[in-house]
């Protein structure tokens, strides 16, 4: 039986030492030479660390999720949206999908959706910072070094500083 994550208090993780742990956990799998694909913002940033931790020659791809969220028609276009980028062949590679913090599911479910869009991958794996549970769907992480419950009105937020260092904000609604 899995322990329950303990409520979020301060002060939050290192989220650079988060990506550390997360690149060892990666590592393993370099032999299936996958690909990394961050999904905008928070997961394009820690792409873009792990191909640096992982010393990955291959460009990561970024992707925005903006049109095939299912939510589109209620919310309209995030006023950021930014063009999804794939450098290389999609079919039959091994991806590992990257994003902040794992929630809902919808957004990886959008991601997932998209990068189909581009050819069929021989797997997709996900690799996440944070995981807060609360599921709709039924997506999990393959890679997570955090597990966290947030109570309502809390949001999780990755940030990058002014010296490009990832760092995590809690907000409050």
């Amino acid at each position: 039986m899995s322990q329950l994550p303990k409520l979020i208090n301060e002060p939050l993780p290192d989220a650079e030492a988060q990506c550390r742990q997360l690149a060892e956990l990666i590592r393993p799998q370099l032999h299936h030479n996958p690909a990394l694909v961050g999904i905008f913002s928070g997961g394009a940033w820690i792409a873009e660390r792990l191909k640096e931790l992982l010393d990955l020659p291959e460009e990561v791809g970024m992707i925005d999720v903006s049109f095939y969220r299912d939510d589109f028609a209620e919310k309209g276009l995030h006023p950021q949206c930014r063009p999804t980028l794939i450098p290389f062949d999609v079919e039959g590679r091994h991806l590992i999908l990257v994003d902040d913090v794992l929630y809902t599911g919808r957004t990886t479910r959008a991601a997932i959706n998209e990068l189909f869009d581009y050819g069929r991958p021989a797997s997709v794996g996900m690799a996440v910072l944070a995981d807060r549970g609360e599921r709709e769907l039924p997506i999990a992480a393959t890679y997570c070094v955090w597990e966290v419950a947030l109570t309502d009105g809390q949001n999780l937020v990755l940030g990058r500083k002014d010296d490009g260092q990832l760092a995590w904000r809690l907000e409050h609604a």
